[in-house]
């Protein structure tokens, strides 16, 4: 079983199925999974609920039935009815990833239980403000970005006034150093990007478009993965 204390995002993908250029979305959650992912987030913003819950329910049983509920975790995106509704059917579905401005982690923590994951993401330089200020005993993990623009998240990595920036390797590792929580990475990420992202001293990185919109999704991911645990 995956709880708080053995879960890995060295290798973790995100995906719903408006990122998968029309393919099912499940036949990409496997092929990750064979390549070797460790970590699968449900997200949609336009699928409905019923549909979204549909979703977790078939993830959660692809995970059981490729024998890695041990190795591979499952949480959805934002929607903690979903993750409810998953679990009442008899879905295994491990926590929920929400960002800041989201529904309250503690109250994830409150409905999910103390063994969930419960992850938090947000802009790079939110979290330096955020993981020193901030009571951190209801999360797991944190997500960060943007390490390039990304069409899959396009409002993502822009300041008050409009201005896009870019993370650098640099900004990452201080943000590394900083948090008391393990750290994964994404917005962009390429395969020629893992080999600086794993010099920082991050726990993994996330990525969508890379994997779910590429042309063969399992030579995509297994690239991924062989780059991360090369470096």
């Amino acid at each position: 079983m995956i709880n708080r204390q053995n879960f890995s995002i060295k290798a973790y993908l995100v995906v719903g199925p408006e990122n998968t250029l029309g393919r099912d979305p499940l036949d990409i959650i496997r092929q990750a999974i064979e390549a070797g992912f460790s970590f699968i987030q449900v997200r949609s913003k336009e699928a409905s609920a019923r549909e979204l819950i549909d979703l977790t329910c078939r993830t959660a049983q692809i995970i059981e039935d490729m024998g890695a509920e041990d190795r591979v975790a499952l949480v959805v995106n934002d929607r903690l009815d979903v993750v409810l509704a998953a679990r009442d059917r008899g879905a295994k579905v491990d926590g929920i990833h929400v960002g800041q401005s989201d529904i309250p982690v503690e109250v994830c923590r409150n409905h999910l239980g103390p063994d969930a994951l419960v992850g938090l993401s947000a802009d790079t330089q939110d979290l330096m403000t955020y993981v020193k200020t901030e009571n951190v005993e209801d999360i797991d993990y944190f997500g960060a970005g943007p390490l390039r623009f990304t069409p899959t998240k396009p409002n993502c990595g822009y300041d008050r006034e409009g201005t896009f920036h870019e993370r650098s390797f640099g900004e990452i590792e201080e943000l590394e150093k900083i948090s008391q929580l393990p750290l994964v990475i994404g917005g962009g990420v390429k395969l020629a990007d893992i080999p600086g992202l794993k010099k920082t001293g991050v726990a993994g990185f996330f990525v969508v478009s890379a994997v779910a919109g590429a042309e063969d999704p399992y030579q995509a991911a297994k690239d991924l993965v062989a780059a991360w645990e090369e470096n």
